[in-house]
C-alpha cells in the first residue's frame, strides 16, 4: 500500500511537471508545443523548461501535505528530484 501511494504521488508529480511545461509553452511561446520543445533541445534550454514545469509540483505537494497523505507527497518530491537530475544531465550534455 505504501509503494502504491508513493507511485501515485510520483505520477501526480510527473503529470504536474509535464502540465507545467505545456502551460508555459501555451502561455508564453509564440510557437506550438512541438516546435518549442524542438527549439529548446536545439538551443540548449530544455533544462529551463523542465525547471519551469517543476514549479507546478508545489501545488500537489502541499495539497498532499495538508491532507496528511505523506507518502503521496514523497512521490511528488521524488518526481521533482528526477526533474532536477534531468536538468543536471541536460546541462552536462
Amino acid at each position: 500500500m505504501i509503494k502504491q501511494n508513493i507511485f501515485i504521488g510520483f505520477l501526480t508529480g510527473l503529470s504536474a511537471n509535464i502540465g507545467g511545461i505545456f502551460l508555459y509553452t501555451l502561455l508564453f511561446s509564440e510557437m506550438g508545443i512541438d516546435e518549442t520543445l524542438d527549439d529548446a533541445i536545439a538551443q540548449g534550454y530544455i533544462g529551463k523548461l523542465i525547471a519551469l514545469g517543476a514549479i507546478l509540483n508545489f501545488l500537489p505537494f502541499f495539497v498532499f501535505i495538508r491532507k496528511k497523505q505523506n507518502y503521496h507527497a514523497r512521490g511528488v518530491l521524488f518526481a521533482t528530484i528526477i526533474a532536477a537530475i534531468s536538468i543536471f544531465i541536460s546541462k552536462i550534455v
